[in-house]
């Protein structure tokens, strides 16, 4: 059964969002002047949609960097100019990091506080940052998180599946092959596993996931949060699949939210079928490691019935 909620918060687009924001830029400016910022990478959370989803400590961090980094400057300009923010604003991401880098890591060894944003969200989560914070830290210099809005817990937290103990998993493979073989190694994890994906492909995603870790594995669609057409819905994965495969792919940013398999009795011939194929290709300790894994059963365990096995 298809569960749906959907949501009227004002988006980040709409003229009281912007107002507000404003009002408050003009009176965070007026009360008080941006605190000094050690040197450092500070790594910044923004909004995933609503403007006002973004805290006073990123807001001082923004206004009292040397340089903010952005992924897409275009997209960052609306959000710094709806909170007047005047720092120095400039490009990072995929296509110029290798030649970034060096010039960045000179300039936070001179002092300077460099701020790292993306286009929503998050930095570092799916995200093309995560190569500079580790060649930051690998050089000796400080990275702080400035913590905020993130697409993953979001929807974690509007799924009604099981948050203590979760996956993320980012964007699965475009290709169908490539998809499932990900999908299958991850069909045993004990958590909800989050992933990303687009409209345009997520009636294929959700199809595959379905083949391959159950169609009745509980799971929730959620798709512009924080926006004004917010809405989760929640099902099983073969309904969901069957779902938007009827009705058309959604547009917006989606997650994608998978709950843990239920309880299965690993019997002794499951345990016996999984080794004698891994064995195959694989190392005695190898194989004893891949099928603890996929059975959940202690690897002990697993590797004394290998090597039963193999004694035949």
């Amino acid at each position: 059964m298809l569960a749906v909620m959907s949501s009227d918060i004002p988006s980040s687009k709409a003229p009281e969002a912007a107002d507000t924001s404003r009002r408050l830029a003009e009176s965070n400016s007026a009360d008080q002047s941006a605190q000094p910022l050690d040197a450092g990478l500070y790594v910044v959370s923004t909004p995933i949609g609503n403007l006002r989803d973004i805290t006073l400590r990123a807001l001082d961090t923004l206004r009292a960097a040397d340089e903010i980094l952005a992924e897409d400057t275009r997209t960052s300009r609306r959000l710094l100019d709806a909170h007047d923010i005047r720092s120095k604003l400039s490009p990072y991401h995929d296509h110029n990091g290798a030649k970034r880098r060096p010039e960045i890591l000179d300039k936070l060894a001179n002092g300077a506080a460099i701020a790292l944003i993306s286009d929503a969200g998050t930095p570092l989560v799916s995200d093309p940052g995560w190569k500079l914070a580790r060649t930051a830290l690998d050089a000796g210099h400080r990275v702080f998180p400035i913590p905020g809005a993130s697409a993953l817990l979001a929807g974690l937290v509007a799924s009604g599946l099981p948050s203590d103990r979760f996956m993320f998993c980012g964007f699965l493979p475009v290709k169908t092959s490539a998809r499932r073989k990900e999908a299958e190694k991850l069909a045993a994890t004990p958590a909800t596993l989050v992933f990303y994906e687009s409209g345009p492909r997520l009636t294929a995603c959700l199809q595959d996931l379905a083949d391959m870790l159950g169609g009745d594995r509980e799971a929730a669609i959620a798709r512009e949060l924080t926006k004004l057409f917010e809405e989760t819905r929640r099902g099983s994965l073969a309904e969901l699949a069957k779902y938007y495969a009827e009705n058309g792919h959604p547009k917006g940013e989606i997650v994608i939210l998978v709950g843990p398999p239920g309880e299965v009795e690993v019997t002794k011939a499951m345990v016996d079928a999984a080794l004698q194929a891994a064995l195959k290709t694989q190392s005695l300790k190898q194989a004893a490691a891949e099928v603890a894994a996929k059975l959940n059963i202690p690897k002990r365990d697993a590797y004394q019935r290998g090597l039963a096995l193999k004694d035949g």
